[in-house]
């Protein structure tokens, strides 16, 4: 086994530093240094929902770049020295038909995921990006193209490809007219990239409060959620509507704002919700989501944003500070993305 540092849950809140044992290579195996990891609601999800008497350590993370430091003997993509981007999915089956279609991330037998996952060889749980070191398989490592910035690349593993597939699988392009409720970690990566496809693109946000950062971001307009006469006035509008909001909301309103035949994608709430199936029929409007990306999909994007000068807006700090970033993004303090700096870690 081999021995790096990392930040592991203690409670909903806490974290400490520790030494974590990462598997020794296996033949199709990169050794990764992490430098820089996102952080994510997913975190907080797992780290509210972790009972440390019951489960396995869980070390959370898992949206992040680096560099290789080691290779399998049987990996010919990546060399030592290369810079890479991990996403939140280390494994699949290989072999189903969402497998065998790209969507690994939608693997019928379910994808290993990069932290508190369970490796498809051995059984152990798997760690994830908040350390120094990661042992990935070469198939889920993406080589990070050149011009893009590792630190603020580090969220379109997770955010940045969450919001991509959609926008492609829905055929967003030029003329497509694209609606953003939520301008979060997701939102402000959906903005930026339905800018890029061509589209006109607008910000849907409970206040007028973010105009300035949505127009920065490349969007047409903004529209405020309470604002009644403007939302009535944006009936049937767009073509594609990408709801990134987290928190439980009504999606009557959302659903009215899309045009005939259009889609409401919901990406940032995936709990239960509540459709008026008349709110559909009148408009042949659809209901879609989305989650994660395929490896296909994934290096599309990463080439895409490269090609186009796409990244996250980041605020970068030391992993020591772990706990601050999370406290801060359980209160929305942040714009858009936390990114941890693991060197900290040496």
């Amino acid at each position: 086994m081999r021995t790096t540092t990392g930040w592991q849950a203690t409670g909903p809140t806490t974290l400490r530093r520790t030494l974590l044992e990462r598997r020794d290579l296996r033949p199709d195996d990169l050794a990764v240094r992490i430098e820089h990891c996102g952080v994510c609601h997913s975190d907080l999800h797992a780290l509210n929902d972790h009972d440390q008497r019951v489960d396995a350590p869980l070390v959370p993370g898992h949206e992040f770049t680096g560099v290789v430091t080691e290779t399998g003997p049987e990996v010919t993509a990546f060399t030592v020295g290369d810079r890479v981007a991990v996403g939140n999915i280390v494994d699949s089956c290989g072999v189903c038909a969402m497998c065998a279609a790209g969507q690994e991330n939608f693997c019928h037998a379910f994808p290993t995921l990069t932290y508190s996952g369970t490796d498809r060889q051995d059984g152990s749980t798997t760690f994830g990006g908040f350390s120094r070191d990661y042992v990935v398989r070469d198939a889920f490592a993406y080589l990070l193209p050149a011009g893009l910035d590792p630190a603020a690349a580090a969220p379109l593993l997770c955010a940045g490809v969450t919001v991509w597939e959609p926008l492609r699988a829905l055929g967003v392009g030029p003329g497509s007219r694209v609606a953003v409720a939520g301008l979060g970690g997701l939102g402000h990566l959906a903005v930026k990239m339905a800018v890029a496809l061509g589209a006109t693109t607008t910000v849907i946000s409970r206040t007028q409060d973010k105009r300035d950062d949505a127009r920065r971001l490349g969007a047409h307009d903004l529209i405020a959620s309470t604002d009644t006469g403007r939302m009535a006035t944006a009936r049937d509008t767009f073509d594609v509507v990408i709801d990134t909001i987290s928190a439980p909301h009504d999606l009557a309103p959302y659903v009215k704002l899309v045009a005939i035949d259009g889609t409401l994608s919901l990406l940032g709430y995936l709990g239960p919700v509540t459709v008026q199936a008349t709110d559909l029929l009148v408009g042949r409007k659809k209901l879609s989501s989305a989650g994660s990306g395929g490896r296909r999909s994934t290096a599309e994007m990463l080439q895409f944003c490269a090609d186009h000068g796409i990244a996250a807006d980041v605020e970068v700090l030391p992993s020591a500070q772990v706990e601050t970033a999370l406290d801060r993004l359980r209160r929305n303090d942040v714009r858009y993305r936390f990114v941890l700096d693991m060197s900290d870690l040496d």
